[in-house]
């Protein structure tokens, strides 16, 4: 079982609440989970909420696998239990939303942010109510500006649970009141409750409703290629870590 611990990553200090311990980082804010591992390699195995500073000013909570082939994946989507809606303004996906402990996306702009820093890879983690668990990575992962409508760029999938998402690669960001989607006059996020990529309309819908049971309907956290339909799934995370680990 995954000790999970929450952290703080301060200006001189990593305190960890629920261990004993304190540790000088020597003054260094970490931009992503990938660091906060580098910088104390004793975090190794402890998943969390961790405080990191994307653009090494603003300080963002977020949820750190530190224990996934060899950990310091930050996760950029997370949902678990149904406790937050997905089915948000392009301000809200823009700025982030949720609780990282449990469920959230971190925001479009961190997103942006992060991968443009340094190259990105992209893991999707998936499991079905039946406790089945799959994933794909993405050997890139980009995704544009706010002026680029944080087009979606990604590349080298493997992995166990198909390619759904290439389909909605090179697609800009489509929220219930932002249209950006393919479809002409109907808007996919209205059709489909959720905020994401989508073309016209989706192959996944990881952002789509979340369903107590493994229901079968597009409008829900889909993907299609695992599945062969339109199954809902009990938990995903989306995670990035640099390409040079």
């Amino acid at each position: 079982m995954n000790k999970f611990v929450f952290c703080e990553v301060l200006v001189l200090l990593k305190v960890c609440t629920g261990t004993q311990k304190t540790l000088n980082i020597h003054g260094k804010k970490s931009v992503d989970c990938s660091e906060i591992l580098r910088n104390d390699p004793s975090v190794k195995g402890s998943n969390g909420v961790y405080t990191i500073y994307p653009d090494r000013t603003n300080a963002k909570k977020v949820f750190c696998d530190m224990t996934t082939n060899g950990g310091g994946w930050t996760a950029i989507q997370k949902r678990v239990d149904g406790s937050t809606d997905f089915y948000r303004t392009w301000k809200e996906y823009k700025e982030g939303f949720g609780n990282p402990s449990h469920d959230y996306w971190i925001g479009n702009d961190v997103v942006h942010q992060l991968t443009k820093n340094r190259p990105q890879k992209l893991r999707v983690g998936l499991q079905r109510y039946s406790g089945e668990k799959g994933y794909a990575e993405y050997s890139h992962f980009a995704v544009g500006n706010e002026d680029s409508k944080y087009k979606l760029t990604l590349s080298g999938y493997i992995g166990t649970i198909g390619n759904s998402l290439d389909i909605q690669n090179g697609m800009m960001f489509t929220t219930k009141d932002q249209d950006n989607d393919e479809l002409g006059s109907i808007n996919c996020a209205n059709r489909y409750f959720g905020g994401w990529w989508y073309k016209a309309c989706h192959a996944t819908n990881l952002n789509g409703l979340y369903a107590k049971s493994a229901l079968l309907d597009p409008k829900y956290n889909t993907w299609k290629s695992w599945t062969s339909n339109h199954e809902a799934f009990k938990t995903t995370v989306l995670m990035i870590r640099p390409v040079r680990f």
